[in-house]
């Protein structure tokens, strides 16, 4: 058990202020000292309790501390079992690797070979669109409007976050930029001209190496592409001789209904990113899923020292023991539930918002992003763990876990359509002035309020042009 912490009460705010970086996002709307957690309850060192809505963005689809996978961690941990083992053979990686096959891909008829290339969701993207490039002979990757990939240098390119790109502005190149589908009314139409542009010699596209797309963008707003648009993408990148490259890391693991939020349109990406939630329990771990025919890779050409973290295969195999049927028809109550939710919100307020999203990973757009920031800061305020995503944060984003208590997934409902009742029932000019009177944190170097929306990862950031 560890020790009570030196600094529960609100000195932990100046120690914080002081010794880390002002790049810290997420503890300016929630600057409580959190201590446990289980299920979707995290507690804090003073003993009070919040609901997660958050899921620490998706990495935590079974809930914190899951019983299931704690005593794999623990068993594993006291058998001495290795650690770090790059990419030796260990049974921990065997187990993971043959239930995944056994569980997962071999039931959908998925032919791919898995490639660790190390902890995050962005060395996974790197490895995908480098992995691309080789097997093509090509430079050009398509990004979408509103994407959002990571932000090392490669993934950071095919991401649409100008707060992102900004310090790495000018250093970003390679990737051709769509409109993502329902972007300004782009659709079918816009990829067929694309697709027209790219094999016209004089189009002026350079050939297209990987076409990477998230089938719902997370932080991009929630947006959800069609069936007919995804089949379309896919038929294009066949066409141009693109490698096709799906990133499942926040949709991915049942976050949207299936395990794979790619298996309702019926189609097979050339390649898989997966991250976040595959450790099942918060661990550091990515996976690249790539059909065998693209794995062109040399021997340690692409390579992470993280890249064997025995304990996250470990988790990770245990979490594929909790699909089962209950698990499965838990999910779409749950889904249900929340979508149910979100069309009653959006017919009481249907002038100032709408539903977004699916499965487990809808939310609400505001016609007014102070608004949706004003619903975040009262949640949190009111213990309740949420975060707002969009082009100017916009959508207020619920990302539970994904068995989350029934009667504790209706109540924090309820009570977060009070919070929203309560703010949409005022006057524009007053939720304006209670945003601009916010009291200032006096922890934050950056001076901003604990109550204003930290805007994270921002997206086609409307002040573009005033940072140049």
């Amino acid at each position: 058990m560890m020790p009570k912490a030196q600094f529960a009460g609100p000195d932990h705010l100046d120690f914080f202020a002081d010794h880390e970086s002002n790049v810290r996002s997420y503890c300016r709307r929630l600057p409580a000292l959190l201590s446990s957690a289980r299920g979707a309850i995290i507690l804090d060192a003073n003993g009070n309790d919040y609901v997660d809505l958050l899921s620490a963005c998706g990495s935590l689809n079974y809930g914190h501390n899951h019983p299931h996978l704690r005593s794999a961690a623990v068993d594993y941990l006291l058998s001495d079992g290795l650690a770090a083992s790059l990419d030796f053979h260990t049974e921990a990686k065997l187990h993971f690797m043959s239930k995944l096959e056994a569980k997962v891909l071999a039931p959908r008829r998925l032919r791919y070979v898995m490639q660790f290339p190390g902890p995050t969701g962005t060395n996974c993207v790197e490895a995908a669109m480098k992995l691309a490039r080789k097997v093509t002979g090509r430079s050009n990757v398509v990004s979408f409007t509103n994407a959002f990939h990571g932000v090392s240098m490669g993934s950071l390119a095919a991401t649409g976050s100008s707060s992102c790109r900004t310090s790495a502005r000018g250093l970003l190149g390679g990737v051709t930029r769509l409109p993502y589908d329902g972007y300004f009314g782009a659709g079918l139409d816009d990829l067929e001209r694309f697709e027209r542009m790219a094999v016209d010699p004089s189009g002026g596209i350079e050939p297209v190496a990987a076409i990477i797309v998230e089938t719902v963008q997370g932080e991009g707003g929630l947006n959800v592409a069609s069936i007919e648009w995804l089949k379309g993408l896919a038929g294009v990148a066949n066409r141009l001789g693109a490698l096709l490259i799906v990133d499942e890391i926040q949709t991915g693991c049942g976050r949207t209904g299936p395990f794979f939020s790619f298996e309702r349109a019926g189609i097979q990406p050339d390649i898989v990113c997966l991250a976040k939630s595959i450790s099942g329990y918060g661990f550091p771990m990515s996976l690249l899923l790539l059909r065998p025919e693209h794995d062109v890779w040399s021997p340690g050409e692409h390579n992470g020292t993280f890249r064997g973290n025995s304990l996250a295969f470990v988790t990770a195999a245990a979490a594929l023991d909790l699909w089962t049927d209950d698990f499965i028809d838990g999910l779409e109550v749950r889904s249900r539930i929340l979508a149910d939710w979100c069309l009653t919100m959006s017919a009481r307020h249907h002038s100032h918002l709408s539903g977004t999203g699916i499965g487990m990973m809808q939310g609400l757009r505001f016609s007014n992003p102070t608004s949706a920031a004003l619903v975040a800061d009262r949640a949190a305020r009111e213990r309740i763990v949420i975060e707002c995503c969009g082009s100017n944060d916009e959508v207020l984003k619920i990302m539970a876990p994904l068995n989350i208590d029934l009667d504790l997934f209706s109540s924090v409902l309820a009570r977060l359509a009070q919070i929203i009742d309560s703010i949409l029932g005022k006057d524009e000019a007053v939720i304006r002035l209670e945003r601009d009177d916010a009291v200032l944190d006096p922890h934050d170097h950056c001076c901003d309020a604990i109550a204003r929306s930290e805007l994270l990862h921002r997206v086609a950031d409307v002040e573009f042009n005033s940072l140049l």
